[in-house]
């Protein structure tokens, strides 16, 4: 990883990018790719799209998607606290405690959701995690109702306070890695192939509102209309206590990338990806699906009339929470990847199973 793309990756980490408000992180990302794209936009929903070679008749789609979990206020009591509900697939019980940033119109304002002392617990309130979010009060410091409205809004949303940290072997730690880690691999992808002549249109897109539905992947894959469709998202890791191979394949940090294969998969695509790590010497994992799977390449697939969509994923442990963990290592090892394969692509490929 070169300073330029390490800068990029923990510009992206530290931007807010909450489902429906990512657009402070595209600003990052569109930066970044400016200066070795043939062209770049942002569309209605907010995705990002950059072109190289935009006039290639055979069409490939790059999708990472630039959300990650968030929470929303929804409610403001007579005592200023804050009652919120989660923008995507928060997990309610990892909430108590946490420091939080909501971001309003006027600026980032601090809270921390609040917990209720051990001390004062009776036995079966330690004994059960809190499951309903709506149990959960954020604390923003206010006196009152009327000093919390001045400082937020209802619909305002809120990201957990943690900052990206580095660990030993290239391991890294952050929040929203699901999926910002995956825009840094496009990102990076997209850049390594600008430098050289691609033969096929490549659109890579920094897509939004997966999180809460593949939503921004669908509506941007309608208008590309790709042939093949490539996401690159973070995948189940199980080198780590009680986590269960057998339900979902065996994958490690630090293993390489993870290819996968099930119906939600081009199989030509898939072999072509795996011809490509052999010859490039990039060591990859497999992970079958044995249905559609929860990412874009799901959305990518069943845009129009088809597309042979294909899935790359960056091993993570502790997914959807606040200290998900990936090998940065594996997530430049799925870049090289990925741009040697789109160098290698013709136009024209056969892609009927």
């Amino acid at each position: 990883m070169d300073s330029q793309a390490r800068q990029f990756l923990f510009t992206l980490l530290n931007t807010p990018t909450p489902s429906g408000y990512e657009q402070p992180g595209q600003a990052v990302v569109e930066k970044y790719l400016k200066p070795h794209a043939d062209a770049v936009r942002r569309d209605v929903h907010g995705n990002l799209h950059a072109v190289l070679n935009p006039g290639g008749e055979f069409r490939v789609m790059l999708s990472g998607h630039c959300d990650e979990l968030g929470l929303m206020v929804m409610h403001i009591d007579d005592k200023g606290f804050l009652y919120v509900s989660s923008v995507g697939g928060v997990y309610v019980p990892l909430l108590q405690g946490e420091r939080i940033v909501v971001h309003t119109a006027k600026g980032p304002v601090p809270g921390v959701i609040g917990v209720k002392p051990v001390h004062l617990m009776e036995t079966k309130e330690r004994e059960a995690a809190v499951s309903k979010i709506q149990e959960l009060w954020v604390d923003i410091g206010a006196a009152d109702k009327a000093e919390a409205e001045e400082l937020v809004e209802l619909g305002d949303v809120a990201t957990i306070d943690r900052a990206p940290l580095e660990m030993p072997n290239q391991r890294l730690t952050a929040r929203g890695l699901d999926d910002r880690i995956g825009v840094y691999v496009v990102a990076e992808a997209f850049r390594q192939a600008a430098r050289e002549k691609p033969a096929v249109a490549i659109h890579m897109v920094s897509s939004v509102q997966e999180e809460i539905g593949l939503r921004g992947a669908r509506t941007a894959a309608f208008g590309i209309d790709p042939h093949i469709g490539v996401a690159v998202d973070v995948g189940f890791a199980t080198d780590f206590p009680k986590c269960d191979p057998k339900l979902v394949g065996e994958a490690t940090l630090g293993g390489g990338p993870i290819l996968h294969r099930g119906p939600n998969f081009n199989p030509a695509v898939h072999e072509r990806l795996c011809r490509t790590a052999k010859e490039a010497r990039i060591k990859v994992q497999q992970q079958p699906i044995q249905r559609a799977s929860g990412t874009d390449a799901n959305a990518i697939q069943l845009n129009r009339a088809g597309a042979a969509a294909a899935l790359i994923s960056i091993p993570c442990r502790y997914m959807h929470s606040a200290a998900e963990m990936i090998s940065l290592k594996d997530a430049d090892n799925a870049a090289r990847l990925l741009a040697k394969f789109l160098l290698r692509l013709k136009g024209g490929e056969r892609l009927i199973p």
